[in-house]
């Protein structure tokens, strides 16, 4: 790729990723400001704690979705040889940095979780298949979405350590690093057991039994 042509590639994959699913599904289907609800966060777990599964679900898949079309941006210009398919990673980056931080919402955003696996999905269908199988997992045992979220991180980046793709590896690394930094109030309130439960996962389906 020549240097326009990475310019460009960011630039859109910002736009993409700045794109506020979760924020405009909220505002003009179910009329609520998430903003201003909850934790004050747009992405995927706010949703699923204020505006329930069919919309978590919703803003899930747009969020993966648009960390997918962003990363695609570097096969836009054509064949991408092998040395250069880390191209595919960076401007994914760039997509999760538009979606925690859109001009949107005055750079404010999510937490970039779906984002992220969204451009893995770009990289590499069956590895994105590896890493939303840790989410699902995680998601079962604990019936929080932060959890199965930061799960699915730590999980992955270990088995792309194993697997020798460092530059997958190191980006991966730097992601879940950024993710749990942004997950910290989540953190502490899963430390309190505090932290809000989903209507899925062994733990509420134990919960409901009792």
């Amino acid at each position: 790729m020549t240097v326009l042509q990475v310019a460009i590639s960011m630039l859109v994959a910002y736009l993409l990723g700045s794109i506020p699913s979760g924020y405009w599904i909220g505002k003009f289907i179910y009329h609520k400001n998430l903003l201003e609800l909850g934790s004050g966060n747009i992405g995927t777990t706010n949703t699923f704690r204020v505006l329930g599964k069919t919309a978590g679900i919703l803003v899930f898949i747009a969020d993966i979705l648009k960390g997918t079309a962003a990363a695609s941006m570097a096969y836009a210009w054509g064949p991408l040889p092998a040395s250069q398919h880390f191209w595919v990673l960076i401007i994914g980056v760039v997509a999760v940095i538009g979606h925690t931080f859109s001009f949107w919402l005055k750079f404010k955003g999510g937490k970039g979780v779906a984002t992220s696996v969204g451009l893995l999905l770009a990289y590499s269908p069956t590895l994105f298949l590896v890493a939303f199988g840790f989410f699902f997992l995680g998601l079962l045992l604990s019936s929080m979405v932060s959890v199965a979220s930061l799960t699915g991180f730590v999980l992955s980046t270990i088995i792309f350590w194993l697997i020798g793709d460092s530059v997958l590896a190191t980006v991966c690394t730097v992601l879940t690093v950024f993710v749990f930094y942004l997950h910290r109030t989540n953190l502490k309130r899963i430390a309190q057991g505090t932290e809000s439960t989903i209507s899925f996962g062994i733990p509420y389906w134990i919960k409901k039994k009792d």
